[in-house]
């Protein structure tokens, strides 16, 4: 009795809250903050170092003595070390800790754009382009990780994940502007070696340490397969522009088979595999690794190349290119900044579909456009084009981190993107081809490049929405 009359005495003293407004959300911590700006940054400049020779090719390989047949390699050098690192640098982050490899990647990258500016040779370019590749690799596969350490609730991650994205679309935009605006492409190549050295003076003390809890020793064997597979694979698919059929290439194809069937032997006999196998039978993760797959091959393999047909066809000068392009990237960065607010109502899948088939509208109605001398009839295209991009840049690293266990978030994240720059080399490679062995002109092989991008992005949605979650996953 004493005991009710103690509660019951206590409950009346309690203030009533049944009226009263609910507590509000706690808004993220400044070191939170600090996270969210400091990988934005590190990833705007990754991909403005990427972007950057799209519009300075012709004169870079005027530079360097680069003959037609190995200007791909001045663009494909960084996706060939985004590509073969980016899953190896994810799990390596997890396992290691992401801090760690986004300060490593950081002042790598810093480095080795420096170096780039200061070379003298094709091969020597390329060399510090795929070193700029894989130091990228390490700062967008840690960059996600940290940010889902930063921000645990669902609704903090949608947020960090819609600005992130929106930073891979703003340095894709502001890249080219960059380097058109500067003196010459070295100029450029030394700003962003300057403000990415400047990121990594910064990060130390405002990043948190974070890594997997699942211990165990790092999957070397797995690292150094995947690795050299992917660099067979890309290897080949760029040197094939010159000949599908020349013993190289087949060689370079047939390495890069034997190394993943090895791969994949290692990493099922592992205890701590880099990528654990069982999530191919993920929807989620399938519709992840696929929409960065045909992101790469149908949108950024056509836009890598088109700058330099505006500038061969239509005859404009570097900078009046990057403004036109600016007009697509642009487009990209804002809506992939705004697209976190359709995410409560339209989830990241039909969002990759919307991005696939508006990119595709877009280029078809750009059929035409370059073989006539038009560039305003690019407009409509490049706008459709940009919108749509901006829906793929905020839905796909929402779904690579969803698409795994929060502890490899980094791997996610380096899976997704491994598959997205496997496509635009692919994709670079495939354009190219198409457009200079046209024997109507590059007007007439853009035509045909655009008709193919279309068809693939058309693919591309109707992959992304088939694969579905089974019933009882």
């Amino acid at each position: 009795m004493a005991e009710f009359n103690e509660r019951t005495l206590a409950a009346s003293e309690a203030p009533d809250t049944r009226h009263e407004p609910p507590a509000p959300h706690p808004g993220p911590t400044p070191r939170a903050r600090a996270t969210l700006a400091l990988t934005s940054a590190a990833t705007a400049v990754s991909l403005m170092t990427y972007t950057a020779p799209v519009v300075t090719l012709r004169d870079t390989a005027a530079d360097l003595h680069t003959p037609l047949s190995a200007q791909a390699w001045l663009i494909n050098g960084t996706p060939l070390g985004l590509a073969a690192l980016l899953l190896v640098a994810g799990s390596l982050a997890d396992d290691f800790g992401r801090r760690r490899i986004f300060l490593l990647g950081t002042l790598t990258l810093g480095i080795t754009t420096a170096l780039g500016a200061f070379t003298g040779s094709t091969w020597l370019f390329t060399l510090a382009r795929i070193a700029q590749g894989a130091a990228s690799a390490a700062i967008l596969a840690s960059s996600l990780g940290l940010l889902v350490h930063a921000y645990p609730s669902p609704r903090g991650r949608l947020h960090a994940t819609g600005v992130w994205g929106a930073f891979v679309s703003g340095g894709i935009a502001v890249g080219p502007l960059l380097a058109a605006a500067l003196p010459n492409w070295r100029v450029a190549y030394a700003v962003l070696a300057a403000a990415t050295l400047l990121v990594a003076a910064l990060s130390p003390r405002a990043l948190t340490e974070s890594r997997s809890p699942r211990g165990g020793r790092p999957d070397i064997l797995g690292a150094l397969t995947f690795g050299l597979a992917l660099v067979s694979l890309v290897a080949a698919l760029t040197l094939g522009r010159d000949g599908w059929l020349r013993t190289e290439v087949g060689l370079l194809f047939l390495a890069a088979v034997v190394l993943l069937a090895v791969f994949v032997l290692v990493e099922r006999r592992t205890a701590t595999p880099m990528i654990d196998l069982g999530l191919l039978r993920r929807p989620a993760f399938l519709a992840s690794s696929a929409g960065g797959l045909f992101t790469g091959f149908a949108v950024i393999g056509l836009f890598s190349f088109l700058p330099v047909l505006f500038q061969q066809v239509l005859g404009l000068t570097p900078l009046d290119t990057a403004w036109l392009f600016l007009l697509w990237s642009g487009l990209s960065f804002t809506v992939a900044l705004q697209a976190k607010r359709l995410a409560g109502r339209v989830p990241p899948r039909r969002q990759l579909a919307a991005g696939f088939a508006l990119h595709a509208i877009g280029v078809l109605t750009m059929l035409g456009a370059i073989d006539s001398g038009s560039w305003q009839r690019l407009l409509p295209g490049l706008i459709l084009g940009g919108i749509g991009s901006g829906l793929l840049n905020a839905a796909l690293p929402l779904l690579s981190v969803e698409s795994v266990p929060a502890a490899r978030a980094a791997m996610g994240s380096g899976a997704q993107q491994t598959f997205r720059y496997i496509g635009s080399c692919a994709g670079v490679a495939l354009t190219i081809a198409i457009v200079t062995s046209s024997t109507t002109g590059p007007g007439h092989g853009a035509n045909i490049a655009l008709a193919v991008s279309a068809g693939l992005a058309g693919l591309a949605a109707g992959v992304v929405l088939g694969v579905r979650e089974r019933r009882g996953a």
